[in-house]
């Protein structure tokens, strides 16, 4: 991704100002954080959402990228996603400290781990490894998915931390887990079961540039309660 602004307006001194842009509106953002990711759609019942993608220069948000299509669960957003529900859930939330993988690291700067036979995330509510990775020879029950066997999906993909540290101490039980930024389940893509996906090329630019040391976050919302976060 490029990181330097393409419509920037120059001030007073001369130095490129960027426009006003919606990362400039958030005011919850940890101190730390210098890339953000903003996910939006035009309503809560919509499965189809806009990316957009943010990194600090100068003290200011500067957009990193044209926006980006995505999509999101097949009943749209909620602020009270629950176990099983195919709604994607609104809020602001970190990324995962590992990203994984089918297929081999396509050069993320996040630790991955390439999925194998028996690696499963674990999204059974009485459980006590609920909402995490876990590599085992039998299923973890519940609604529990087989990482290797999700293709194209999970070719590649980033866990977005609903449900788990350090969003909440612990995950809550049935309150939702397995929310991750993937690939489009086909071509063309289509709605999710929560999560956010995006096409193989777009995914791969974002997981590339996303970089753990910036304390990347992600905002998930309509766009009319953007203000909100």
């Amino acid at each position: 991704m490029e990181t330097t602004p393409g419509s920037a307006l120059a001030t007073g001194r001369g130095r490129p100002l960027p426009p006003p842009n919606r990362a400039s509106r958030l005011t919850t953002l940890p101190a730390g954080t210098r890339q953000v990711v903003i996910v939006t759609g035009s309503s809560y019942s919509t499965t189809y959402a806009t990316m957009e993608t943010f990194h600090q220069a100068g003290g200011r948000w500067v957009a990193v990228s044209a926006p980006l299509a995505a999509r999101l669960g097949a009943k749209g957003f909620s602020d009270n996603h629950t176990e099983g529900a195919a709604t994607t859930p609104t809020g602001v939330y970190s990324f995962g400290p590992t990203m994984y993988g089918i297929a081999a690291n396509p050069g993320v700067r996040f630790p991955y781990h390439r999925v194998v036979t028996d690696d499963w995330w674990n999204e059974n509510p009485n459980s006590a490894a609920y909402n995490t990775f876990q590599h085992s020879s039998t299923n973890p029950g519940g609604y529990s998915e087989a990482l290797w066997r999700e293709v194209p999906a999970y070719t590649h993909f980033a866990v977005i931390t609903y449900n788990m540290p350090p969003t909440v101490p612990k995950p809550v039980p049935n309150a939702g887990s397995g929310i991750f930024l993937h690939e489009f389940s086909k071509a063309g893509g289509g709605p999710t079961a929560g999560c956010v996906s995006m096409s193989h090329a777009d995914l791969v630019t974002v997981l590339r540039w996303l970089d753990p040391k910036h304390a990347p976050r992600i905002v998930i919302c309509p766009a009319q309660n953007l203000g909100r976060y």
